[in-house]
């Protein structure tokens, strides 16, 4: 389970349980277990501070590299 946060404002944004080893490209809704701060608007997703962390494509986020940090664990499985 990772836990991302924001990159500007270091908020945790949400928690997410990540499949496979490899970067965190997208965000898929049905894996988001819980939400701190998430706006969304335009047609992208929003910090609390205003920074864009990614695009919203209905079922999945498109992540922007470099607006989000993690930490925590993925399962490799």
């Amino acid at each position: 389970m990772l836990t991302l946060k924001c990159s500007a404002c270091r908020a945790k944004l949400w928690k997410y349980y990540k499949i496979g080893p490899g970067e965190v490209l997208r965000c898929h809704r049905d894996r988001i277990r819980k939400v701190w701060c998430m706006e969304e608007r335009d047609g992208k997703v929003f910090c609390s501070c205003g920074k864009a962390v990614g695009i919203d494509k209905g079922s999945f986020v498109k992540m922007n590299k470099g607006a989000f940090t993690y930490s925590g664990t993925k399962d490799t499985t």
